[in-house]
C-alpha cells in the first residue's frame, strides 16, 4: 500500500497569487520567521495589522511597503521620491509651500489619499484632518494604519475651525445640518477621501443623520475654495468648508479644534523642503496671511504629535 503524504500549505510568495489579506502564519511564511515572533511584533506595533474582523490580519499591500520602508538603500543609483505635497488641502499650507521656496509640487487629494502616497513614496509629505470618532482624537489612527513601519512622524500644522460654508449674508437663513436635511438645501461636498467629508459623516451622525438626508451635488469640489465658489455663483445653498475658504461669505462653525497635521518620513522632517517650510512659518508674514484669512490657531505649529 502507498503511504500517504500529508503536505504543508506552500507559504505565500510572488510567485504565485497572493490573498490581499494574510493570516498570522501566511505573513509568518512570506517574511521567514517564525508565527512567535509576528505576535511579538504585533505586541510592540511595529508591523502592520488589522483586527477588523476580530482576528489577526496583515494587509499584504501595507506588509510590502512596510518592508520597503525597512529596506536600507545605497546613497546612489535610486531614484528618490518626488518632491510632492500630498493629502488635504489647505490654503495656509499650500500658499507657505510655494512663498518658503520649498521646491514642492502640491498634489492635494484628500486625506486618505495623501497617507496612501506617502506610504508608497509618490510623495514626501502628507496632509490630514481625520478624527476617529470612537477617541476623539485626530490623525493619529490614520496615520497607524496607513504608514508602514516605525520610520514615520506626524506634526502639528494648526487647529482649524470648519463649518458651513453660506451664499453672502446666509440668504436662506440656514440653521444647522439638520435644517438643510430637512429643507433639502443643495449641499456641496468635497470627494469621498477628503478628511472634510469623513468629518461631514461624524457630524452629521450626531444629528441621527446621514449622507442620504442631504441633497448633495452630483460632482464633488476639488478644493476648499472650489467649495466656495460653487455656493458663491449659486450652485449649490451650502457646504462644509474652512472658515479660511469663506472670506466674507456666510459662515457658521460647527468645529473650531480640528488638528490638521503633516505626516512624513524623520528623514525628510530634517531634509530642505520641510525645513525651509518651517522657518517660513516663523515669519511676520505668515503670521499676517494666517490671521487675514482667519479660522487658524497656530500656538502648537510644528510640535511633534507622533513618532513611529
Amino acid at each position: 500500500m502507498q503511504e500517504m503524504q500529508t503536505t504543508r500549505p506552500s507559504p505565500v510568495t510572488d510567485s504565485a497569487p497572493s490573498p490581499s489579506l494574510l493570516t498570522t502564519g501566511e505573513v509568518a511564511d512570506y517574511l521567514r520567521v517564525k508565527e512567535r515572533t509576528i505576535y511579538e511584533m504585533v505586541a510592540r506595533q511595529t508591523i502592520p495589522f488589522s483586527r477588523a474582523t476580530g482576528k489577526l490580519l496583515f494587509p499584504r499591500r501595507l506588509i510590502d511597503a512596510w518592508l520597503e520602508a525597512q529596506t536600507d538603500l545605497p546613497t546612489n543609483g535610486i531614484a528618490p521620491a518626488p518632491l510632492i505635497y500630498a493629502g488635504s488641502n489647505d490654503p495656509l499650507l499650500e500658499w507657505a509651500i510655494r512663498q518658503s521656496g520649498s521646491g514642492l509640487a502640491v498634489l492635494a487629494r484628500g486625506s486618505v489619499q495623501g497617507l496612501e502616497d506617502l506610504a508608497a513614496r509618490r510623495a514626501v509629505l502628507a496632509g490630514s484632518h481625520l478624527l476617529d470618532p470612537d477617541t476623539g482624537v485626530w490623525n493619529l489612527a490614520a496615520a497607524r494604519s496607513h504608514l508602514p513601519g516605525t520610520g514615520h512622524v506626524l506634526i502639528h500644522w494648526a487647529r482649524r475651525t470648519q463649518g458651513l460654508i453660506t451664499a453672502t449674508g446666509n440668504p436662506r437663513a440656514v440653521m444647522g445640518l439638520r435644517d438643510a436635511a430637512d429643507r433639502g438645501l443643495r449641499f456641496a461636498i468635497r470627494a469621498a477621501g477628503a478628511g472634510s467629508t469623513r468629518l461631514l459623516e461624524v457630524l452629521l451622525a450626531r444629528e441621527g443623520l446621514t449622507m442620504a438626508s442631504l441633497s448633495i451635488l452630483d460632482h464633488p469640489a476639488e478644493t476648499h475654495a472650489d467649495l466656495a465658489v460653487l455656493i458663491e455663483t449659486g450652485e449649490a445653498d451650502l457646504g462644509l468648508g474652512l472658515q479660511a475658504a469663506a472670506g466674507g461669505m456666510g459662515f457658521l462653525p460647527l468645529v473650531v479644534d480640528e488638528s490638521f497635521d503633516i505626516a512624513m518620513t524623520r528623514r525628510n522632517y530634517f531634509e530642505p523642503p520641510f525645513q525651509a517650510i518651517l522657518t517660513f512659518a516663523r515669519s511676520e508674514i505668515f503670521a499676517r496671511r494666517a490671521a487675514h484669512l482667519g479660522g487658524y490657531d497656530l500656538s502648537d505649529l510644528g510640535k511633534i504629535l507622533w513618532n513611529g
